[in-house]
């Protein structure tokens, strides 16, 4: 009967153990090889365990942070459309004398300023929920949002790295072969 390649499938049982003891010192070395591999099984199984229980402590803590920062952001984001709002209203007042443009701002203003409340009321998870939601009821809308935000983005970079006077960008690595 062949060895078992690790300790833990060696059978178990009268005969198994019978042979064991009567081969003398490989039977003990078996033995103790299969204490060595239970013992090893328990160390990496602690790892794992410490490993997990860690990860997840990182994970709520980086949640945690990155909800206390959305917030703080979202007060900003809120305080700065309430700002415009009124600023659109103190410009829809000097048009006086054209009432139709006058409530064109008016009316500006006031969903910029029902859009700062709702800014400041709700939280990261309702945000999350409605840009989901969004996507499950227009998936080709919000699909032609992200190639645009792409273009613009592209156009921002490449515009970035706008060449010099003499044509070439800063930076570039085939300046040290133009003469």
């Amino acid at each position: 009967m062949a060895e078992p390649e690790f300790p833990h499938d060696a059978p178990l049982g009268g005969q198994a153990n019978a042979s064991a003891s009567a081969s003398g010192p490989d039977g003990h070395e078996g033995a103790r090889a299969k204490a060595e591999w239970r013992g090893l099984q328990g160390d990496v199984e602690g790892l794992a365990n410490v490993a997990a229980e860690q990860g997840r402590g990182l994970l709520d803590a980086a949640r945690l942070q990155a909800q206390d920062y959305v917030e703080r952001r979202k007060g900003e984001a809120a305080q700065s459309v309430q700002d415009l709002a009124r600023s659109l209203r103190g410009s829809g007042r000097d048009m006086s004398d054209k009432p139709h443009v006058r409530a064109f701002f008016d009316s500006a203003a006031d969903g910029l300023e029902t859009l700062g409340t709702s800014i400041e009321r709700r939280s990261l998870n309702d945000f999350y929920g409605e840009a989901e939601a969004l996507a499950r009821r227009a998936p080709v809308a919000v699909a032609v949002g992200t190639f645009m935000v792409g273009l613009l983005a592209a156009r921002f970079i490449k515009s970035s790295n706008a060449p010099d006077e003499h044509g070439t960008v800063a930076g570039d690595p085939r300046d040290s072969f133009r003469a």
